[in-house]
């Protein structure tokens, strides 16, 4: 434990590091509880207003919520943890409005300089539940929850979706590609290149085989084999990921197995005739631990890269669920235009998230002192 928190005193001794690690925590935290903190939260972030498409950041305009025909089913307070809850209303934006009698006349901001006139009865702007106050009631409650003004803090996208709410629910994406792609090559490059390492020979050869064959086939083009067996989505493009970068994990563990098993409490071990799977996972394995953070750190910020790749190419994540790749694709167009603000908000979030987990596992192997093979 005193070893530990040595450890942890010196990652965090540099701002750099403190910052990184400041970075990762919070967007873990964003992730998690994404659809507690978001404005938009209907799944995905996929409430469309496109008369307010492609609007600056801080730009504000007051709605009208009309509900929908189509009666919507509750959801759990953990189903609306997880996917968001979706909204009884349709929104549309307004300039200004006015009650008359039983009537509501607004002003339907279509763009610019462009307005429509429309009048609704209240009763159709109520859910059944509220049809029964009086018309007094009626206006106080239309004015109070189904007018409100939203801000955009970070602008609207082409299909006038809150760009801040899309980012934080792409965080997601981010993190969960991370953690099984991790997991996954991991797994896979520790069984293997411990394996191979500890016994060598022919089983060495094999392992080393199939190493150097992955190794050849650029990353990109790997992804997309798999990709095409498996099929494109949520799931199967992380697993994609993960199935490609167990290689360097292998490679790295190969070799500091190779040096440990040669260690006199290894031989020590051997001769009180502990079985080989308990002298790989009891005795080796943990005194490489060091490596090992220091790759999964490395495997993180590259399956984030591959992830943000593959989406801007349309092979990744599916329209709705955002990912910031697939965000820059649908708005990368917008560079040429006044508007480079859609294509740029969730590039730097790839980019402070890759430079973070860059810097962590830079700092990793100051700190554990970790060589290479």
């Amino acid at each position: 434990m005193a070893k530990e928190d040595s450890i942890i005193r010196k990652l965090l001794r540099k701002p750099s590091v403190a910052i990184s690690v400041g970075i990762i925590v919070l967007t873990c935290l964003v992730a998690v509880f994404a659809y507690l903190l978001i404005p938009d939260r209907t799944p995905y972030a996929n409430r469309m207003i496109v008369e307010l498409g492609a609007r600056p950041p801080g730009f504000s305009k007051k709605l009208l919520l009309i509900p929908k025909s189509v009666s919507l089913q509750a959801e759990s307070n953990w189903a609306s943890w997880l996917g968001g809850t979706p909204s009884p209303y349709k929104a549309i934006p307004v300039n200004s409005y006015a009650f008359s009698g039983n009537e509501l006349t607004v002003y339907h901001y279509i763009d610019e300089g462009m307005l429509d006139t429309l009048t609704y009865p209240l009763k159709e702007l109520l859910l059944a539940e509220q049809q029964h106050l009086t018309p007094a009631q009626q206006q106080a409650y239309i004015e109070k929850h189904q007018l409100q003004t939203y801000t955009f803090h970070l602008g609207t996208d082409r299909y006038g979706r809150d760009i801040l709410s899309r980012l934080v629910i792409g965080a997601r994406v981010s993190i969960s590609v991370g953690i099984v792609a991790v997991v996954l090559s991991l797994t896979i490059g520790i069984v293997l290149g411990s394996i191979a390492g500890y016994y060598g020979g022919v089983i060495d050869n094999m392992v080393m085989w199939v190493i150097n064959i992955l190794w050849a086939i650029p990353t990109l083009l790997l992804v997309f084999a798999i990709t095409l067996t498996i099929g494109k989505g949520f799931w199967e493009i992380f697993i994609a990921i993960g199935l490609t970068m167990w290689v360097s994990a292998a490679r790295l563990i190969r070799g500091q197995v190779m040096v440990l098993k040669e260690m006199e409490y290894i031989t020590a071990a051997k001769a009180l005739g502990l079985n080989d799977m308990r002298i790989i996972f009891r005795h080796i394995l943990p005194n490489i631990a060091g490596p090992i953070m220091v790759i999964a750190a490395g495997n993180f910020a590259t399956a984030i890269l591959i992830e943000a790749g593959l989406s801007f190419l349309g092979i990744g994540v599916q329209p709705p669920q955002p990912s910031w790749g697939l965000m820059i694709k649908e708005h990368y167009n917008f560079l040429l235009t006044n508007r480079p603000f859609l294509a740029i908000i969730p590039g730097i979030a790839i980019m402070l998230l890759v430079y973070a987990f860059n810097i962590l596992g830079n700092a990793l192997r100051d700190v554990l002192d970790v060589r290479g093979e």
